[in-house]
């Protein structure tokens, strides 16, 4: 394979999954360890990548992508996550929605129950849900920003005033000893508040969220009574899960 063909593939693979190891591109690509390294290297040289030990990443890979992007990455998976929360969600339950395009997927596979009441520090989410004329939907105050998403301490001390039954949840990124990571301090305290105000919490992530870095701990992936997905989690996150009885559904 020439090199300008690997060079891209390698680029192509890094943006698809966020990180991928050496050891992953030496058996994809049917080369040999050293090769990789030398090509990584001359990626990271033009800014094509971030050079990791071990492996490569995105160059936006530490810091979260324009919220536009996001929401067309993985976008089937995503609707398919939506469905199977809703297929969870009874009638006339109370929930939080969170900030992220895939909690945004479950507020429009919502749309179809009645007299939900939900509270929700985004906007995106707020706008979807008042086509039904049935649900009663607070927003919560704050700092807003450009992706639609309310997040600072108004917004925590306004989420910790409720008890709702379900915690709709976003996440950056997992890492493989189960933390649950993003890329906004301020925006891990509201996530926190809202776990702490559920009775029970939906982790919705896809498949790429299990590839990602980020360096904000939120808690732990054992802390969540349900991870709604749509591929297998690696086989670390899957033995945490059923160490700690956590419900996981794969919406194939």
């Amino acid at each position: 394979m020439k090199q300008s063909i690997r060079h891209q593939k390698i680029i192509d693979l890094v943006l698809q999954k966020g990180y991928v190891s050496t050891e992953e591109l030496v058996s994809i690509l049917n080369v040999s360890p050293p090769t990789i390294r030398r090509d990584l290297n001359e990626l990271a040289e033009k800014n094509a990548i971030r050079r990791h030990h071990g492996g490569a990443a995105s160059p936006s890979s530490s810091e979260n992508s324009d919220y536009i992007e996001r929401k067309n990455f993985f976008l089937k998976g995503k609707n398919s996550i939506g469905q199977k929360v809703a297929s969870l969600i009874p009638n006339g339950s109370s929930l939080f929605i969170d900030i992220g395009t895939t909690p945004e997927a479950v507020a429009k596979a919502l749309l179809n129950h009645q007299k939900l009441r939900i509270v929700t520090n985004n906007i995106n989410a707020a706008y979807i849900l008042m086509q039904n004329e049935s649900f009663d939907i607070i927003l919560a105050g704050g700092s807003l920003r450009k992706d639609g998403g309310i997040i600072g301490e108004a917004t925590v001390a306004f989420i910790s005033q409720f008890r709702l039954d379900f915690g709709i949840l976003g996440i950056s990124s997992i890492d493989l000893d189960g933390s649950l990571l993003d890329y906004d301090y301020h925006e891990v305290q509201v996530k926190r508040s809202i776990m702490e105000s559920s009775r029970e919490t939906f982790l919705v992530t896809d498949h790429s969220k299990f590839t990602r870095r980020a360096m904000v701990r939120l808690a732990a992936i054992s802390d969540v009574n349900h991870v709604v997905t749509d591929e297998l989690p690696p086989e670390p996150i899957v033995d945490i899960l059923k160490a700690h009885h956590v419900n996981l559904h794969i919406c194939e």
